[in-house]
């Protein structure tokens, strides 16, 4: 069993940067594909950014590309999302998710994860 807890969220005007963070409990943090995924209010969840197990490969929605960028150190069982040029439309409840199984690549289609966070919002203010 693991545990991904998020944090780092909060209210940034639009322009500014925030880092989100999610630490995974065990010792097997490094067998996962890891993904960010946000759901903003009155929409369905979507995905933003996956890292490979090393953190050599990594996949983002094209609303985020080049304004994100997802990272991970498996010392510290932890992955990140550097959220930069923040707009109003990035407001939402990001969670973080772990994939065994997963490709990189196959995060932005596969939603059938196998351990979720429980999020940390992010507002972003004009």
């Amino acid at each position: 069993q693991v545990q991904l807890v998020e944090s780092g969220g909060g209210l940034v005007q639009a322009g500014g940067s925030l880092r989100l963070s999610c630490v995974a409990s065990g010792r097997t943090f490094s067998s996962y594909t890891m993904g960010w995924f946000r759901q903003a209010p009155g929409k369905e969840r979507e995905f933003v950014a996956a890292i490979s197990r090393r953190g050599g490969i990594s996949d983002y929605a094209d609303s985020v590309k080049g304004r994100f960028t997802i990272s991970r150190d498996n010392a510290k069982n932890t992955v990140y999302l550097q959220m930069n040029s923040l707009k109003p439309e990035d407001t939402a409840v990001f969670q973080c998710a772990a994939n065994s199984r997963a490709t990189t690549r196959d995060m932005d289609i596969i939603r059938d994860m196998d351990y979720w966070g429980k999020g940390t919002l992010v507002t972003v203010s004009s």
